[in-house]
């Protein structure tokens, strides 16, 4: 969250939570959803390349910024709308522990083709309060999302269901010991090697606590008709977070054209 240098208390102004059981439920309102392409254009942008690499390579090639930025982002589409809802996911997780920092993954950088999804376990972030002593009160969060933008034949709550228990399991564990050997390369945003190896060696540590997400980001003129599916009870190992979104697939879509144009200022110049 730090790296996207985002307002954090204007972002969970955002996500009211309308309801808390047996699942959270957000509505996000129009007015706010309306604002995302002026206020979430560069931050979007700065998950899939950053301001220093994105001047690195306009002037190592000679290129005009956005067209570095168009090697990144992916196109209208499946993964635009998966990206997106991981994204929202990424702010609202991310700023929930607000005022203690929450350190992300911007895993949308790793990618190794801009029209798939970003692979392993969607958004993580760690909260590490006495950092950089490991501490009982230190918390991983890791939310699986799934994104309904039409009126097709997905089922965003019983997926991002399915999907978590997998991070319960076993795909967690891989996506923390695949985010370690990326960051030595590359930037992962908030968190380095040593927060990840506070939770992959996690015997060495005090008992650190998890908590996983099942998250669905639905249009708001469908998510009364999946809500229909949601579980009528709470379940111990994971807590479903349904997030409603108005006019979903032109609000990522207006973002997304926003954040093509998001280029970075030259150092010194930055606000």
């Amino acid at each position: 969250m730090i790296d996207l240098s985002v307002d954090l208390a204007l972002i969970r102004s955002w996500f009211p939570h309308t309801q808390e059981v047996p699942y959270v439920l957000i509505r996000v309102r129009a007015e706010h959803a309306a604002t995302w392409a002026d206020t979430l254009n560069v931050p979007l942008r700065r998950s899939y390349i950053t301001d220093q690499t994105l001047l690195q390579a306009a002037e190592i090639h000679n290129l005009p910024q956005a067209e570095v930025i168009a090697t990144k982002l992916p196109d209208p589409g499946s993964t635009m709308a998966g990206d997106f809802g991981e994204f929202i996911t990424y702010l609202y997780q991310g700023t929930s522990q607000h005022p203690s920092p929450a350190l992300g993954a911007t895993k949308w950088r790793l990618k190794q083709d801009r029209n798939q999804p970003a692979p392993h376990s969607d958004v993580i972030h760690l909260v590490l309060p006495h950092w950089p002593v490991p501490s009982g009160e230190d918390h991983l969060y890791c939310a699986e999302v799934k994104t309904k933008s039409t009126n097709g034949r997905s089922t965003p709550i019983a997926s991002a269901i399915a999907d978590s228990q997998r991070d319960r399991t076993s795909r967690l564990s891989r996506t923390l010991v695949w985010l370690r050997e990326r960051a030595v390369t590359q930037h992962l945003g908030d968190i380095t090697i040593d927060h990840l190896n506070r939770f992959i060696n996690a015997t060495q540590h005090p008992p650190a606590q998890k908590r996983f997400r099942a998250v669905a980001v639905v249009c708001a003129s469908l998510v009364d008709a999946e809500l229909a599916s949601a579980p009528a009870e709470a379940h111990p190992d994971y807590t479903l977070i349904v997030i409603s979104v108005p006019d979903l697939r032109d609000t990522y879509a207006q973002v997304f054209l926003a954040a093509s144009a998001a280029e970075a200022a030259p150092p010194g110049q930055q606000p």
